[in-house]
């Protein structure tokens, strides 16, 4: 259920959202990050994710936000948790008047074949494959992208 402003700006003044970070490596081992065209962190390289909604399960939210948000759908089932995290930022979607908490639970999906029909101008402006190193020294890629790609060079269990 989408939320009118007023209310929806409610909920971010008063309560964490809970949102789905997809971290899409292809089969060159690179990272899939959209250029942000909305607050927060509007501007920078993302990960594609979004928001789960009031009474959406976390497997149909994955399908929707896969499909919306790489123009693929995929099942949970094709994906690797990697965990939650806490995202802090000082402004929030409507402006800079109060903050915004998001607990992102970030799952890695690893293509066999090509995205084609990645959505643009609806939540990024263009997407790009950034080689994991250069994505992690790069200024315009977002702290909390980067500690994503941190936790999978540290953590054996997830081969890339």
């Amino acid at each position: 259920m989408f939320l009118d402003q007023q209310t929806f700006s409610t909920v971010i003044k008063s309560s964490p959202l809970v949102s789905i970070d997809l971290v899409v490596i292809n089969q060159n081992g690179q990272a899939l990050l959209g250029q942000r065209l909305n607050r927060p962190a509007k501007g920078f390289w993302f990960v594609p994710g979004g928001r789960i909604l009031k009474n959406e399960s976390l497997a149909s939210a994955f399908k929707r936000l896969t499909h919306d948000e790489l123009g693929t759908e995929f099942a949970i089932e094709q994906a690797t948790l990697q965990g939650p995290y806490d995202h802090f930022y000082n402004d929030n979607v409507f402006g800079e008047e109060f903050s915004t908490h998001y607990v992102a639970i970030s799952f890695v999906i690893k293509l066999t074949q090509p995205l084609s029909n990645l959505p643009m101008d609806v939540q990024h402006n263009g997407y790009k494959w950034f080689e994991i190193n250069d994505l992690l020294n790069d200024t315009a890629v977002h702290k909390h992208t980067k500690w994503y790609f941190e936790s999978l060079s540290n953590n054996i269990s997830v081969e890339l």
